[in-house]
């Protein structure tokens, strides 16, 4: 098998803008995956990539949440064939406790699987004039016509669902909603405050409405993303933590903001949690009085990808889309590949909760 000639966005250096290029991705390895891009969304991560806040190679080719048609698999892998429509998520190893246990998301290698683009033996690559670029993140580098992924990310679904509306759920939708109904588990009659009106705040918001929590308080600067909230099923919306009326069984931080989670603490219930999402500056400090937490057993959990395992969870996104209890519709704006700075924009000055490349047609 031949290797196939794709265009890609390539960030050449730490923030860096993003430079339409012709690549060869080569023919995939035995446990890998080549998928025709049709959709990827952005997300707040590949902002903090793009600007050399994680530590990915460059130049690189990023984008995370894609969605395609499989082109061809490796001879390893089961249960994928070419035709399948398919949704993109995060990489892990399958191997270690944390998979073992359906947590890939807290996988012994998520780090070099998603941020270092390591790649095993054998594994395919993409290249650029004949030198390797930087790839594999998240397992896939999608923001390109075709990329390499691999048989335990790559969640097939009904053909006849849109690819562009449904590529949020492998990272953005999945990590709110995941981190409300799995890592936290609301109950019935139990009461939430979502930190961040973005993709993730908005997920969870739409988590806990469909779990039937009784308060729904969301916390964001923007007028525009409070109302949509509300539409979404907060029952409260607020733009200064002082507006926020406690107790909360759970609160979700999606701001990584360490001043509000430093505040967060006294605005949980007895026995309440904390979930934190956002992404927190590398060497922060929060400072936290640690009698407030241990008195009344209110907890403090670190989330990653909602703490769910995408095979096992984006189909059950997809029956809450397919029952109208999760209008992706109302957060998702599509651009053209070749848009791709403008979607950035839109995204960094929130005026587009989540933008979504869509890449030419193959012929």
């Amino acid at each position: 098998m031949e290797g196939l000639t794709a265009q890609a966005a390539i960030v050449e250096a730490p923030g860096g803008e993003f430079t339409l290029a012709a690549v060869t991705i080569d023919p995939p390895g035995p446990e890998q995956v080549r998928v025709a891009i049709h959709a990827c969304g952005v997300c707040h991560t590949d902002m903090v990539m793009r600007d050399g806040g994680l530590p990915i190679p460059f130049p690189v080719v990023l984008g995370h949440e894609g969605a395609g048609v499989v082109e061809a698999v490796g001879s390893a892998v089961e249960g994928i064939a070419p035709g399948d429509h398919v949704l993109l998520s995060f990489h892990s190893c399958g191997r270690c406790t944390a998979c073992g246990d359906h947590q890939p998301g807290y996988c012994d290698e998520f780090v070099p699987r998603n941020f270092l683009g390591a790649r095993t033996v054998g594994e395919g690559d993409i290249r650029r004039d004949g030198s390797a670029v930087g790839g594999n993140i998240f397992g896939q580098s999608a923001f390109a016509t075709s990329a390499l992924a691999h048989a335990d990310n790559v969640v097939p679904i009904d053909p006849a669902l849109p690819l562009a509306l449904l590529a949020p759920l492998g990272c953005g939708i999945q990590t709110g909603a995941g981190t409300v109904m799995e890592t936290l588990r609301l109950q019935p009659g139990q009461s939430i405050a979502v930190f961040g009106g973005g993709a993730v705040g908005l997920a969870a918001v739409m988590a806990a409405r469909i779990l039937g929590a009784s308060r729904i308080a969301v916390l964001d600067l923007h007028p525009a993303r409070l109302d949509l909230a509300r539409d979404l099923g907060a029952t409260e919306t607020a733009d200064a933590i002082e507006r926020l009326s406690g107790p909360f069984d759970h609160i979700v931080d999606t701001t990584g903001v360490p001043a509000l989670v430093e505040r967060a603490i006294d605005l949980l219930a007895p026995r309440g949690t904390l979930a934190l999402v956002g992404a927190y500056p590398p060497g922060g400090a929060i400072s936290i009085d640690p009698a407030a937490v241990m008195s009344v057993g209110r907890r403090v959990v670190g989330v990653v990808e909602g703490g769910i395992d995408p095979r096992r969870f984006i189909p059950r996104l997809i029956d809450h889309y397919r029952a109208g209890e999760l209008p992706l519709e109302k957060l998702v704006r599509t651009y053209r590949f070749a848009e791709i700075e403008r979607a950035f924009a839109a995204s960094s000055e929130g005026s587009v909760v989540k933008p979504v490349l869509v890449m030419p047609a193959v012929s």
